[in-house]
């Protein structure tokens, strides 16, 4: 079954015939020639769902502001599609003729709603396969106590050779990482280790700690975002040789987002900056040096990276900043200010990237930016954020992919950095 797991839902044959289906099933619910339900049946079912839209992104945006920036309009039109079919379902079911017709009308529906979710996800490209649409996936686990066996010989990195029987894929493993100094509530994180991390003498590899996006999870970063895949390509083709990335929780929840400052809404900082690093160093065999260590992340989290590395560059020297935003915000800069801090605008300035940099040089500090070629709504900040951050001194580069917000621009990216992110690090 792992051809068909593996089909792509974001190129290929598969999308096109899902619209295909889709729209069939979008005309067999709507093209009914039935007086009543042509004429009282229709106009309802579009007026509840104009209505229904309408209401979800005023709450959405106005009442409980989810997301710090508008969710794009063609996703509440798809959304809008789905709701639609789903309201002509039970009148066509009901005056539909035959069990032929009735059955045709259950498969019509379900086509009508998947298409739009469908489009959707190619906004995004979160997920990328059949497989991980049901949450299968290739990536080989352990547990956290097969990880945690750290009592063997280790060496320096460039004093470490290939003993040749290497897994060719690194694994993953899922670790609650206590918030001892933050008291900060954060799902169980993700952890890669590379192939090399399993031989014998154990080399001390570099660390990248990885954040997800607002909305989002670590999950996000195996799914979406390609990682193990990309970082067991760059394994092999350096002898094992790879980062290991700990995907660390920075919201706490889905839809949370605490601006990853230690503030009302949570001490994210002192989690990513003290509880992180400790757990990694205490449970894991690890490079303690830290020109070893890297932070990044997308979106919220690419954001969050340039944040830990402007407050914290004695921990997190280097950032790859993935169509991170121009500041950390819920909305506008008093609204954030008011939630986080209540209406205290230096605490703010304090820890604000954008403001740090004002005053501040970073000459021991590297990053990267990455950002899509057609995302017109972060590119802009992104850029402003990337000449600042050479002003204040860093030594950093800008990238861009092709593609919007997205999954297929963030997995791009940190294929495209991993290069200069392990030659940074110290892989040889």
């Amino acid at each position: 079954m792992n051809w068909l797991w593996d089909i792509s839902v974001l190129d290929g044959a598969l999308p096109w015939i899902i619209d295909i289906l889709g729209f069939a099933g979008l005309a067999w619910l709507v093209l009914f020639f039935r007086k009543k339900y042509l004429l009282v049946v229709l106009p309802i079912a579009a007026a509840v769902t104009v209505a229904a839209v309408l209401l979800a992104k005023w709450l959405i945006e106005d009442v409980w502001k989810l997301f710090a920036d508008p969710v794009p309009t063609n996703c509440y039109i798809w959304a809008g599609l789905a709701v639609f079919a789903a309201l002509l379902f039970v009148p066509r079911l009901i005056m539909g003729q035959g069990r032929i017709g009735k059955a045709v009308t259950v498969l019509a529906t379900v086509f009508a709603i998947v298409m739009p979710l469908s489009e959707i996800n190619q906004q995004f490209s979160e997920y990328p396969t059949v497989g991980s649409v049901f949450g299968i996936n290739h990536f080989r686990t352990i547990s956290l106590d097969e990880a945690r066996k750290t009592d063997l010989k280790t060496v320096d990195v460039d004093n470490w050779k290939n003993p040749g029987d290497l897994p060719t894929q690194g694994s993953i493993i899922t670790a609650p990482i206590p918030p001892t100094a933050s008291n900060f509530t954060a799902r169980p994180a993700k952890v890669y280790l590379p192939p090399a991390y399993f031989s014998h003498p154990r080399p001390l590899l570099p660390v990248l700690v990885l954040m997800a996006g607002q909305p989002g999870s670590p999950e996000d970063w195996l799914v979406g975002g390609r990682l193990p895949e990309t970082m067991d390509q760059y394994a092999g083709q350096h002898k094992g040789l790879a980062p290991i990335v700990v995907v660390a929780d920075a919201t706490g929840t889905e839809l949370g987002n605490p601006l990853c400052m230690d503030s009302k809404l949570g001490n994210v900082a002192t989690y990513l900056s003290q509880d992180v690093p400790n757990w990694t160093k205490q449970n894991l065999q690890v490079s303690e040096d830290a020109k070893s260590w890297a932070i990044g992340g997308l979106s919220y989290g690419g954001t969050c990276s340039l944040q830990m590395t402007t407050n914290h560059p004695d921990i997190f020297p280097t950032f790859l900043d993935m169509s991170g935003q121009l500041e950390p915000t819920l909305g506008s800069r008093a609204q954030t200010v008011a939630a986080a801090f209540g209406g205290d605008e230096s605490k703010f300035v304090a820890v604000n990237p954008m403001d740090l940099m004002k005053t501040k040089q970073y000459p021991g500090v590297a990053g990267a930016f990455v950002v899509g070629k057609d995302d017109n709504e972060y590119r802009p900040g992104l850029t402003q954020v990337y000449e600042a951050a050479k002003a204040a001194g860093m030594d950093v580069h800008f990238s861009t992919v092709p593609g919007g917000h997205s999954f297929a621009v963030w997995s791009a990216g940190l294929k495209l950095e991993m290069p200069w992110l392990g030659e940074r690090l110290g892989l040889p």
